[in-house]
């Protein structure tokens, strides 16, 4: 008996975000619900000093996405002086534009929508399927890219292992809107949302408020 409701209960779980979802038209994300996460997240473990500078104030964001975007010109939008700042950016281990989304696949759709924007600059896959992260550090030190488009578990290796350096970035944009066939964003996914706050947490939060590097929902 316990297993059965255990069962439903589980069912009932299951059905929730879909549920949500029909009842409502999804609603664009905003910084405010970035910056709620964080302090979910950080509340309970944190000092009040600490949780202060783990803030991040609307100047660090940039226009959100309002759903009516394609990739390609949400970035234009948000970034119209692209053609000038890829032609300054020769720092190798670096990239100017960081591109967080929740899996592989969904990596190589976003690469593929921003043709109209990149133009001829160099992007790079940093994911993990099928890509040793030996072969990414290599391509990092020889070569300058301006685009890096992968999952937060990667990238925070990449940085952790001094593969990736974030001094040269402009721009983080977190692919937020976009749901998979279970119908859950990158911040409905339990092990993306971590890996995505910890990159924040690690280097991202204050290079925001020190003004160097801009968060884009999209």
């Amino acid at each position: 008996k316990q297993q059965e409701s255990a069962v439903k209960a589980k069912k009932r779980k299951k059905k929730k975000i879909s549920d949500v979802l029909e009842k409502s038209s999804p609603k664009p994300g905003v910084p405010e619900d970035l910056q709620n996460l964080l302090s979910q997240h950080f509340g309970a473990r944190r000092s009040v000093i600490e949780i202060e500078e783990l803030t991040l104030s609307d100047s660090c964001f940039l226009p959100a996405n309002d759903l009516t975007h394609s990739f390609s010109s949400y970035l234009k939008e948000i970034c119209p002086k692209w053609a000038k700042l890829r032609k300054n950016h020769k720092e190798k281990k670096s990239v100017v534009m960081l591109v967080i989304c929740s899996s592989a696949l969904r990596s190589l759709e976003l690469i593929k929508s921003m043709t109209a924007f990149k133009g001829d600059c160099r992007v790079l896959k940093l994911f993990a399927k099928h890509i040793k992260i030996k072969e990414q550090i290599n391509m990092l030190e020889k070569g300058v890219f301006h685009i890096g488009v992968g999952t937060p578990g990667r990238i925070k290796a990449l940085v952790e292992q001094d593969g990736l350096c974030l001094n040269s970035t402009k721009y983080m944009i977190l692919d937020w809107n976009w749901r998979d066939q279970k119908l859950r964003r990158m911040m409905d996914i339990p092990e993306i949302k971590k890996e995505t706050i910890d990159l924040l947490e690690m280097s991202i939060i204050k290079l925001c408020r020190e003004g160097s590097v801009k968060l884009g929902l999209f």
